[in-house]
């Protein structure tokens, strides 16, 4: 089936068009929705304004559209809409993990446009996600930390091996969600197995006394 992902090019999108590719489906379209509310309980909002570059990775088209607070679901059936018209597409991919707030409301606009709802990492163990991230080929970065316990130096460095072991175990210590379902975390993926290309991030941490911080991508590249 021809699907549209739901793209934000942080690593549980990325995953669910893997996984998706992997059962026989074709990733047509890449679907990006632009929060103009940054802490949007919706969608992703870092690094969003380099999505051109991520398709560029890929080699798919991309469809963007902004979404106002209030509006973001109009925003995103008038998006969905649009791949499907524009690109063929009979269904959509998304990377939920467990948030129903989210996967309820993604369901509520595919139905209405008579689009089947795929969501192949729906309550995936978390710590066994995150191990297989890097073990199928994955190099993402953290672009944001926001938990307690979740160190600051992993900001704008590939997680490897060692380092999900450690978020796993931090994770359990302090209480937060491994696969940062709660936006404990934000990512940045720069390499998986659907990329023509890799990419390299180039940015700055910005960190808070509060013990938050941000890896800010000024610069997106192709390699």
């Amino acid at each position: 089936m021809r699907l549209a992902a739901l793209f934000t090019g942080g690593k549980d999108s990325t995953y669910a068009m893997h996984v998706a590719h992997a059962m026989g489906h074709e990733v047509a379209v890449l679907c990006t929705i632009l929060p103009r509310d940054p802490d949007s309980m919706l969608f992703h909002t870092p690094s969003l304004r380099h999505a051109h570059v991520m398709a560029q990775a890929y080699g798919l088209p991309l469809e963007v559209v902004p979404a106002s607070p209030g509006r973001e679901l109009s925003s995103l059936s008038r998006l969905l809409k649009r791949c499907r018209d524009a690109h063929g597409a009979r269904g959509v991919v998304s990377g939920a993990l467990r948030s129903d707030y989210q996967r309820i409301r993604y369901l509520s606009v595919t139905d209405r446009l008579g689009l089947w709802h795929l969501s192949p990492l729906w309550h995936k163990d978390q710590e066994e996600y995150m191990r297989s991230l890097v073990r199928e080929g994955f190099r993402f970065i953290l672009t944001r930390v926001s938990a307690y316990g979740l160190p600051l130096r992993l900001l704008g460095r590939v997680v490897t091996r060692r380092d999900v072991e450690e978020i796993i175990a931090r994770a359990r210590r302090y209480g937060f969600n491994p696969a940062f379902e709660g936006g404990e975390a934000e990512t940045l993926v720069l390499r998986a197995p659907l990329m023509k290309r890799g990419l390299r991030a180039r940015g700055r941490r910005v960190t808070r006394p509060d013990g938050t911080g941000e890896y800010v991508v000024e610069e997106l590249l192709l390699e």
